[in-house]
C-alpha cells in the first residue's frame, strides 16, 4: 500500500490526529499500521537503516523485513541468512501534543510501577502503549504469543517498535529460515468510550483466543504466613478452617501448596525456592497423592506451586544454562530449555502432579531462570549479552512458547497459572496469571504498592489476556486488619480471582465472617472492577464496584 493511497480518519483531537497520520483503514474500515518511515536491523551490536522502494520489504545486505498486511493486522516478517540478527526496529514520525499522557505494560509481572505518565524516550513500553489526551485514547500494540520480545518507545517526534531477536544473549541464527515476528495491531477510542473501556477491548484485540477459568477461581494458599516453611499437616489444619467459610456451590475453592513441599537440594538444605526433584515430595509431605485426596474431602480443590527449570545438584553440566549475573550461584542450576530432554522432564513433573490429582499447578520463575533479570531490571537490556543458549537457531521468545506449551499440552484439562511468565506469551496459554510481585504477610506498604497498583492497572488484562491474580491477601497478625480488610474486599468484587493466605493466628470471629462474604463473592461470575482515578492516582482508591462507586484508604 502507497502512502498516496492512505485515507485519513476524522480528527479532533491530538490523540486522533496522531492516530489518523500513522495509519490507515483496511477492508472493513479496520485501522492498519502504515508504513514505517524507518525500518533498522541489528547485529552484532551495530544498527543498519533497511531500504525498500514499494513499502512493504526492507532490505540491508542479507537482512530483509517484509510487512505484510492481513485482517486487521501488519505481519513482520525476518530473515537474515548468514548473520546473527539482534533486533529489528520500525519507527513513524509523527508531533506529539504536549498534554498527552501514555500507558505501557511490563515484560512479566509489574512491581508497583505502572501509571499513566509523560513519553520519556528511554521508557520501554513491553508489548503495547496506549496515549491518551483530555478526549480520545490510540493504543499500539503486538499480537500475544509473538516470537519476538517486543517494546515500544515514544517520544515527541516518533513512536518506535522494537522487537527483540536475540537467542539468549547473543543474536538469533535463523539460517535459511523465514521468522515470524510479530503482528502489529492498533485501535483508537471512540467517541464515548472511556480510557479502561479502550484498554479493554484493545486487550481483546491482542488476544483473540483467551483461555480461561470455566468458573471464577478463588481460594488459599500458604506462602505469606508460611513463607516455605509449610508441611502436609499445616495444608490439612489451614484447608479444613478455611473450607468451612466457602459457600455451598458447585464452584470449590483451591487449596494451593506453595514452595517448600519438594526434595531439598542437599546444596540448600531447607530452601523451599530452589529445590532439587519436582516430582518427589520431602519428608514434611511424604504421600502428595494422599494430600491432594484430603484436601477435596476437606471442601477444596488441590493446587501445586513449583518451579520447572530447578536443575538438580547433580546435573551434568552440559544439561545447564551458563552462569551470568542474576544466575551465577553454582548452588542454583538452571536447565537450559533449548534441550528437549529438559523439557522432557518439565512435562513429566507436570505429568505426576496430574497423576497426583491435583487441579491447578502455579508455575514460577521461568522469565528470571531464563534472563537472570526481574521485569524491573530489564531496562537497558532484557538479559546480559554475550551467553547462549544450546540452541542458538530459535529467539528467546520461541523458547519461551515451546516451554509454555510444552507445560500447557502436558496439562490438560489442569488449571495452570503462571507466575514470573513473560505476560504476552503467557496470554491465550494459561488460564491464570500473576501479574504482580509479591504481596505480603509482613508490610503493608509492600501490599498496597504491588497489589494495588498491579489490578489497577493491568485488570484490563482480566478475561481477555487470562484470569487476571493480583497475588494474595497475606492475612496476619503483623498487617493491620482494617487494611487487609479493604484489599480483600477490592479483590473479591473486582471479579478476579481471590487468594488468601491467612495465618491461623489471625483468624478471629470478624476475620472468618468476611472471609466467608468475599468467598461468596469470588465464587460468582462479577462485572469486571473498573479503578475511577487511575489517570491520576499510581495506587487508585476510587473504584466501580458491581455498578457502586466504592472508596478505598490505602494509607
Amino acid at each position: 500500500m502507497h502512502r498516496r493511497h492512505f485515507i485519513k480518519l476524522s480528527a479532533g483531537t491530538a490523540a486522533a490526529l496522531l492516530f489518523s497520520r500513522i495509519t490507515s483503514l483496511a477492508q472493513g474500515n479496520v485501522p492498519i499500521m502504515n508504513a514505517p518511515d524507518e525500518v533498522r536491523a541489528q547485529s552484532d551490536g551495530k544498527w543498519f537503516q533497511l531500504k525498500s522502494s514499494n513499502g512493504s520489504i526492507y532490505t540491508y545486505n542479507n537482512i530483509q523485513v517484509a510487512l505484510k498486511h492481513n485482517t486487521g493486522m501488519v505481519s513482520v516478517f525476518v530473515q537474515s541468512p548468514g548473520t546473527s540478527l539482534n533486533a529489528v526496529r520500525l519507527k513513524w514520525k509523527h508531533k506529539l501534543a504536549p498534554a498527552t499522557k501514555i500507558l505501557g505494560d511490563h515484560w512479566e509481572r509489574s512491581y508497583g510501577d505502572l501509571a499513566w505518565r509523560t513519553p520519556d524516550a528511554g521508557l520501554k513500553n513491553p508489548w503495547y502503549v496506549l496515549l491518551h489526551d483530555d478526549k480520545s485514547t490510540a493504543c499500539f500494540g503486538v499480537k500475544t504469543g509473538c516470537n519476538s520480545i517486543s517494546w515500544w518507545s515514544v517520544n515527541n517526534h516518533s513512536i518506535e517498535l522494537t522487537m527483540d531477536t536475540q537467542s539468549g544473549g547473543v543474536g538469533v541464527q535463523l539460517g535459511n529460515r523465514k521468522l515470524y515476528a510479530a503482528d502489529i495491531i492498533t485501535t483508537k477510542s471512540t467517541e464515548t468510550e472511556r480510557p479502561f473501556t479502550t484498554a479493554q477491548r484493545f486487550c481483546k484485540l491482542m488476544c483473540d483466543k483467551p483461555r480461561l477459568p470455566k468458573q471464577p477461581v478463588y481460594g488459599i494458599n500458604d506462602w505469606y504466613f508460611a513463607y516455605g516453611n509449610n508441611s502436609a499437616k499445616l495444608i490439612r489444619d489451614t484447608t479444613a478452617i478455611m473450607g468451612e467459610l466457602a459457600p455451598d456451590s458447585n464452584n470449590r475453592p483451591f487449596s494451593v501448596i506453595d514452595a517448600g513441599w519438594a526434595t531439598y537440594s542437599p546444596l540448600l538444605p531447607g530452601d523451599g525456592g530452589f529445590m532439587d526433584d519436582f516430582s518427589k515430595p520431602n519428608d514434611k509431605f511424604k504421600d502428595m497423592h494422599q494430600l491432594a485426596m484430603d484436601i477435596e474431602k476437606l471442601g477444596m480443590q488441590p493446587g501445586l506451586w513449583t518451579r520447572p527449570l530447578c536443575a538438580k545438584h547433580d546435573d551434568k553440566a552440559s544439561l545447564l544454562l551458563p552462569r551470568i549475573p542474576g544466575r551465577d550461584d553454582p548452588k542454583s542450576p538452571i536447565l537450559d530449555p533449548t534441550i528437549e530432554e529438559n523439557v522432557a522432564r518439565v512435562k513429566y513433573n507436570v505429568s505426576v502432579y496430574k497423576q497426583w490429582g491435583y487441579k491447578m499447578v502455579k508455575h514460577d520463575y521461568t522469565t528470571y531462570d531464563i534472563m537472570g533479570k526481574w521485569g524491573f531490571q530489564m531496562t537497558d537490556t532484557l538479559t546480559a549479552s554475550g551467553w547462549k543458549f544450546n540452541d542458538i537457531s530459535r529467539t528467546t521468545a520461541e523458547v519461551i512458547n515451546h516451554l509454555y506449551r510444552s507445560i500447557r499440552e502436558t496439562a490438560g484439562e489442569i488449571y495452570v497459572i503462571g507466575c514470573n511468565t513473560m505476560s504476552h506469551l503467557s496470554a491465550g496459554v494459561f488460564e491464570l496469571n500473576r501479574i504482580g510481585d509479591d504481596t505480603s504477610g509482613k508490610e503493608w506498604a509492600r501490599t498496597r504498592k504491588m497489589g494495588v497498583n498491579t489490578l489497577g492497572f493491568r485488570i484490563p488484562q482480566h478475561n481477555t489476556f487470562y484470569a487476571t491474580d493480583g497475588d494474595c491477601v497475606g492475612l496476619t497478625n503483623d498487617i493491620p486488619w482494617g487494611k487487609n480488610k479493604q484489599w480483600m474486599q477490592l479483590v473479591a468484587e473486582s471479579g478476579t480471582p481471590l487468594f488468601i493466605s491467612a495465618q491461623p493466628e489471625a483468624l478471629g470471629t470478624e476475620q472468618k465472617a468476611f472471609i466467608k462474604l468475599c468467598f461468596a463473592n469470588a465464587a460468582k461470575v462479577q462485572p469486571i472492577g473498573e479503578p475511577l482515578d487511575w489517570m491520576s492516582n499510581a495506587q487508585p482508591e476510587k473504584w466501580r464496584l458491581n455498578g457502586r462507586e466504592v472508596g478505598f484508604d490505602w494509607g
